[in-house]
């Protein structure tokens, strides 16, 4: 696959913890509002701008647009965000708790995304992909990173981490969530060392999060590609900003479901129908221990759920949410539609089990489900397969911070 350097820009040492922002889709706009209270150069004011603007105007207003390049310029006049001397990579590390992964930071061609050299596993949904399009058209910029893996490859693990024991960190901050980030910026020949590997050793490599934000850099590379006539294919509108982790270091959470109502079931009769469907165990435990498995909060108490693998099932049909979808959820409970389905809400695994017993207890909701993650490779089949992923399946922690480094289009 091809990858390259960027002469990007990034904030100053002094300023990349306040700059450093959670990406733009993981928090709504009160929530986006109450990250940058009292921050005026922290990155949500880029990505959301609409924080900026009366609550009247809507989401995606063109104001908010026009408001996202004002602040964003003022960002460089200002001299918070500078630009880098010349083209660079960097490598990216996170650590939460016990768990570290090391990504590295590069620009990728939209032709591979376009080709499924880079493959995904989501559909993107048109009003939230029109709204990164017009945000990186107007900014001519990617400020959020694309969440990409790929198989390991040795040779590369190898450099990763030898630039990670014997060269000091250009930043190493700890966010509000505890979580540390460190970001070393790569010598040049070792940036084209790396390109030379990925083009001759790592032939696929998969979207993990940010879908929405490579589909639309992919659509404004190509407009702008159509109205150039001296176009070549290296303008650095072909180029997307984006963060490669080898898929050994990664760290997937459930992503758990809690549902309001039970379709017209007593709650005598739910669990009378729940245990003809799997084999149940009130035993108390909170976690499934493996694949095959999911734990129910139900009338105060945590049963176990267990069933046999299906044979002869796609990626997609073999996952766990989609057994439980298919088998539960949609025939008894009501919910054909996941995705748009008013019953069920979707609890992210960083939450923990905790979240889950609050909405049952507080009456909201019914029923919840904690469930065995996703795993990688599952990710990886169902791309190679051509199979979208069930929506909610997979919840990525540590999330990439958006502004500690930016691809500029122009």
């Amino acid at each position: 696959m091809q990858l390259r350097s960027f002469q990007g820009l990034v904030p100053t040492p002094e300023k990349a913890a306040d700059v450093a922002a959670v990406p733009y889709d993981v928090v709504n706009r009160a929530e986006s509002k109450a990250l940058a209270a009292n921050n005026p150069v922290n990155l949500l004011h880029v990505d959301r701008a609409e924080i900026d603007l009366p609550d009247s105007v809507g989401d995606y207003d063109p104001q908010v647009y026009l408001k996202a390049l004002e602040n964003f310029k003022k960002l460089q006049t200002d001299g918070v965000l500078v630009r880098e001397a010349g083209p660079c990579m960097y490598l990216y590390r996170q650590v939460m708790g016990e768990h570290a992964q090391t990504g590295l930071v590069a620009v990728c061609h939209i032709e591979d995304y376009e080709n499924d050299i880079i493959r995904k596993h989501e559909k993107t949904r048109k009003v939230k992909e029109d709204d990164r399009t017009k945000l990186v058209d107007t900014l001519s910029a990617n400020t959020g990173p694309i969440f990409l893996t790929y198989r390991d490859q040795a040779q590369i693990s190898a450099i990763t981490k030898e630039h990670e024991k014997e060269d000091k960190p250009i930043y190493d901050i700890t966010a509000p969530d505890g979580i540390r980030h460190l970001l070393w910026r790569l010598p040049i020949e070792t940036c084209e060392e790396l390109t030379r590997l990925f083009d001759k050793k790592v032939p696929l490599s998969y979207v993990a999060d940010g879908h929405h934000r490579s589909a639309s850099a992919a659509r404004v590379g190509k407009e702008r590609r159509e109205k150039n006539p001296d176009h070549t294919g290296q303008e650095d509108y072909n180029w997307f900003l984006s963060v490669l982790f080898p898929a050994s270091e990664l760290k997937i959470l459930p992503y758990n479901r809690a549902v309001k109502d039970l379709n017209g079931h007593t709650l005598e009769g739910f669990l009378h129908v729940v245990g003809a469907i799997f084999s149940v165990d009130p035993n108390g435990k909170k976690i499934p221990d493996h694949p095959g498995q999911a734990c129910m909060y139900y009338g105060g108490v945590w049963h176990t759920l267990d069933w046999k693998p299906l044979e002869n099932a796609s990626p997609v049909e073999a996952l766990d949410v989609s057994i439980l979808q298919s088998r539960l959820l949609a025939p008894v409970l009501g919910i054909d539609d996941p995705r748009t389905s008013e019953k069920i809400d979707f609890i992210g695994g960083i939450r923990g089990t905790a979240e889950l017993e609050k909405l049952v207890d507080s009456g909201s909701h019914k029923v919840a489900f904690s469930m065995y993650p996703t795993t990688v490779d599952q990710l990886m089949a169902i791309a190679d397969a051509g199979e979208i992923m069930p929506p909610k399946s997979t919840w990525f922690e540590p999330k990439l911070r958006s502004g500690l480094f930016i691809h500029t289009l122009d």
